[in-house]
């Protein structure tokens, strides 16, 4: 890789700018001043600073986020914040984006990445990557209801989902559910409890194939995923 190129995809400006960079003599590469962005280097094995500062590349960045309600799965809107607005400069410079969405008021689980094959599968309808939602519900959800989500609910435009997986928590007039689903129709879970007559008050994404939320993550905060955790995600379904 070009040394420029490094020095712009880590957020330190244009090529024109790290090039003004070289000149004042800031960039080292193995303790040797650099002046020629041209200078091939090996970003993973080369020592590299810019002003005393080790840079440390990596191809792709693995985010899990707790998202908060209020906060859009975008990379950018005019009106709202977005759960790229809430990472920090130096996560933010490898531009990474959303696998997928969650509704504006729905919290939980969000996997941010520049992955873009790794997101790809993990969307795919083929994969049948299976998601799991903590509920409330206003209602009493019954065995009646975990047959119906079983055989495939028909949703308000017609639609007939795919199987859907209903765990009963709480069971009163105010309940409290995990469903896990294949798929990820616009608002699904809402309309699939609509279309038996019920309504969701809260709902929060708890896993995402076989990453699961990090419940030490409070609304808003996020962490990079752990080598094994992003070795599962890539494994499951030979993704």
């Amino acid at each position: 890789m070009r040394l420029d190129k490094l020095l712009a995809n880590m957020g330190y400006g244009s090529r024109k700018e790290a090039k003004q960079l070289l000149k004042g003599g800031g960039v080292l590469v193995n303790g040797v001043p650099a002046k020629d962005g041209k200078q091939h280097i090996e970003p993973e094995s080369d020592h590299i600073t810019v002003n005393g500062e080790r840079i440390e590349y990596k191809e792709y960045i693995y985010l899990m986020m707790n998202k908060p309600p209020g906060v859009l799965s975008a990379t950018e809107d005019k009106y709202d914040e977005t759960v790229i607005d809430l990472l920090e400069f130096e996560d933010a410079v490898y531009q990474p984006f959303p696998v997928g969405r969650l509704d504006k008021d729905t919290e939980g689980l969000m996997l941010i990445t520049n992955d873009g094959q790794l997101s790809h599968s993990l969307l795919s309808p083929k994969k049948h990557v299976p998601k799991t939602y903590y509920a409330k519900i206003a209602g009493k959800v019954t065995e009646a209801d975990i047959l119906t989500f079983k055989r495939g609910v028909k949703l308000d435009d017609g639609y007939v989902t795919k199987p859907g997986d209903l765990e009963i928590l709480l069971s009163e007039e105010n309940s409290e559910i995990l469903l896990t689903i294949m798929e990820g129709k616009f608002h699904q879970v809402k309309r699939m409890f609509e279309a038996v007559g019920k309504h969701v008050t809260y709902l929060k994404r708890v896993s995402m194939g076989s990453l699961k939320l990090d419940e030490s993550l409070s609304l808003g905060e996020y962490r990079e995923l752990t080598d094994e955790e992003v070795k599962l995600l890539k494994s499951f379904n030979n993704i």
